[in-house]
């Protein structure tokens, strides 16, 4: 039995297309750590996508982590499923060692991380979000009830990019975290506006670096076993 080529191809392409599409295609880049192989951390980019997030990252995968970085795009309005993935990709990658991930979110991709991945300790060991988006949690109290995973919040008190992740939401959270002794820590950051990362356009060399000291610590704390 033969088969058509010509036929074949529209097929192909059709399917290439939903493929493409589909909020689980997403690409990676993995970043490997210094001795060859260490624990992972999955990395999900804000709105501006994963390169703008490659400088981070890299500086991660320096304290010793296998650094997987993926595009927060694609995991929006998924439900947490595209994260789900993002995970199971994460811990198949060449330089992984096994156990649970840690994360490490911002903006975009720190509302995903932190509203599903604070939930999943089956799969994750720490949750760090760097001005994450705060607008989509309407029950603060409801959700920071089920928060399952250790979280380390990051705040510029200045942001105020879209009304997304005011300082006031942040502190709503950290506040009802404690009166439910959840295990919730919010830092923040005088003078320091939304994407205080290196490269980002509010870039804060002071909160930054305090920023990465206290992800390096945490993740020791987390992913040293």
């Amino acid at each position: 039995m033969k088969i058509s080529l010509s036929r074949l191809a529209p097929a192909v392409i059709t399917l290439l297309a939903i493929l493409a599409l589909s909020p689980f295609a997403q690409a990676q880049k993995e970043i490997p750590p210094p001795q060859g192989k260490g624990r992972v951390v999955v990395v999900a980019s804000g709105a501006s996508g994963p390169e703008h997030y490659e400088t981070v990252s890299r500086a991660i995968a320096q304290l010793g982590y296998d650094v997987v970085l993926f595009d927060g795009n694609a995991m929006e309005g998924t439900k947490g499923a595209a994260l789900r993935t993002a995970i199971d990709k994460a811990q198949q990658m060449p330089h992984a060692l096994p156990g649970k991930v840690g994360l490490v979110g911002f903006s975009l991709g720190g509302a995903v991380s932190l509203g599903y991945g604070s939930l999943w300790p089956d799969q994750v060991a720490v949750d760090i979000v760097w001005y994450p988006a705060t607008s989509p949690f309407k029950d603060i109290p409801g959700f920071v009830a089920k928060i399952k995973v250790p979280v380390l919040m990051f705040a510029g008190e200045s942001d105020k990019y879209k009304d997304c992740c005011l300082i006031g939401t942040a502190h709503a959270l950290a506040d009802a975290a404690a009166a439910a002794k959840q295990p919730f820590e919010l830092v923040t950051y005088p003078k320091t506006d939304h994407d205080f990362v290196e490269g980002g356009s509010h870039y804060n060399p002071q909160s930054y670096k305090d920023a990465l000291d206290r992800t390096a610590a945490k993740l020791k704390e987390f992913l040293s076993n």
